[in-house]
């Protein structure tokens, strides 16, 4: 199975690298931005830089739109795997272009209320995961996978 792995910087990083057991035992390509911590990927993974976009940043929203899809089209993984944030909801419309299976997890940060990737991305995403159980209680699409409790 061939997985897309679709994080920014920072915290959305750490996430993704937390998912290891699951994504390193498949053929997969990153997104991700370029800063400190996501540099240490381009030693040993394939990925595909794309500029920084910030959260509520229409303009950095809509010129990376062709870059996702253009990367899903060359790339067409089997799934997409994200953590967030803003280049999670670019990836999300280029799964639902493409035909592709798009996974959402959401920041453990997000105890009571979704981010606002993850609203954006919540009817989109074909599996939506939260890392608290009351998040999956107030989102009946939701599932409840984390160590929180």
């Amino acid at each position: 199975m061939k997985v897309l792995l679709v994080c920014t910087s920072g915290g959305h990083f750490s996430t993704m690298r937390g998912l290891k057991s699951f994504w390193s035992a498949h053929d997969r390509v990153w997104s991700t931005d370029f800063k400190d911590d996501t540099s240490s990927l381009a030693a040993e993974e394939q990925v595909y830089w794309l500029p920084y976009q910030a959260p509520r940043n229409v303009w950095q929203f809509l010129k990376n739109i062709p870059a996702s899809i253009r990367i899903v089209w060359r790339e067409k993984p089997d799934v997409i795997l994200s953590t967030g944030a803003s280049i999670a909801v670019n990836f999300a419309i280029a799964a639902k272009l493409n035909g592709t299976r798009y996974i959402f997890v959401e920041s453990i940060s997000r105890s009571h209320k979704l981010s606002l990737a993850g609203q954006l991305v919540y009817y989109l995403s074909d599996d939506f995961y939260v890392q608290w159980p009351a998040l999956a209680k107030k989102y009946s699409r939701a599932r409840f996978f984390g160590l929180a409790i």
